[in-house]
């Protein structure tokens, strides 16, 4: 194990969020490919044509979602695929 003092790390710190700046702006600050628009639950029902009791019996039932803070967001390729593994099952 290698002890390294508060000057060296400090400048670790800063070059390594430099380049992730830098790397940010030079892709027009574009999010990554494999990442998806996150849908709240009113979004996610209005695009299953489905109420939001039924969304939330169905988020009780297995659904996939993510908490982030007191909010409830989907991966709509998630929600597809368990509800298309539901259908096979």
């Amino acid at each position: 194990m290698q002890i390294i003092n508060q000057e060296a790390l400090s400048l670790c710190i800063r070059q390594a969020v430099r380049a992730e700046l830098q790397e940010h702006f030079e892709t027009g600050g574009s999010q990554l490919p494999n990442s998806e628009k996150l849908l709240s639950k009113q979004e996610l029902a209005a695009e299953l044509g489905v109420s939001l009791v039924t969304l939330t019996d169905w988020m009780k039932k297995g659904l996939p979602y993510l908490r982030l803070h007191k909010r409830v967001y989907f991966r709509k390729s998630e929600v597809l695929n368990a509800m298309q593994q539901t259908i096979n099952d």
